[in-house]
């Protein structure tokens, strides 16, 4: 069985984003906390996203490398993004580019079927797709990368769930500019 990591970065209020979709808040990541996310996302054999993380990530990464002043790790970054196979899960999308295959129907189902199969770890990412797996005890390890911001509300990290998910502490550390990853893995 394969596992299913959920980690972004999160405003030490439990936001993803602030009001209107703002992700400013995180501003630029130190080189430190960018080559910890490279080296997370090298061990990932598939990503799942949701229609807006996706859309984020195909508007710049496809070309990431190109970019005027893109460090080692930007490009091993873009390139690995492009590399790795891509599940994108929505019904308002018509193509997806990069590796990447489209899901119109059943999130829940799809993650499911894919996490019962062989392979390495896949990452969900996105607030509504992350929450339907979440809700439906598919997560197995959470990385969570707390910002030192309060932005008031939001889209949330946590979704609401029908019960309790007890967890267990694998790993603190802390990042330039007080930002600290947290990883937890679920008890089963």
């Amino acid at each position: 069985m394969r596992k299913l990591i959920f980690g972004m970065n999160l405003t030490l209020d439990g936001y993803i984003a602030a009001a209107g979709d703002d992700i400013s808040w995180g501003g630029p990541p130190s080189e430190e906390l960018f080559q910890w996310w490279l080296d997370q996302e090298l061990g990932i054999s598939l990503m799942l996203y949701g229609r807006k993380l996706w859309e984020t990530m195909s508007s710049h990464w496809p070309t990431g490398d190109q970019q005027p002043g893109a460090t080692e790790a930007e490009i091993e970054f873009a390139r690995n993004w492009r590399d790795t196979p891509k599940v994108v899960f929505s019904s308002a999308i018509d193509q997806v580019d990069w590796n990447t295959r489209l899901v119109t129907g059943d999130a829940v189902a799809e993650i499911t079927r894919l996490k019962a199969g062989d392979g390495g770890p896949m990452r969900v990412g996105g607030a509504t797709l992350a929450g339907a797996a979440m809700r439906a005890g598919l997560v197995d390890e959470y990385e969570i990368v707390t910002h030192p911001v309060l932005v008031g509300g939001g889209t949330p990290f946590f979704t609401a769930l029908d019960g309790w998910v007890n967890l267990n502490l694998v790993e603190t550390r802390t990042f330039p500019g007080g930002v600290v990853m947290t990883r937890y893995e679920t008890r089963h």
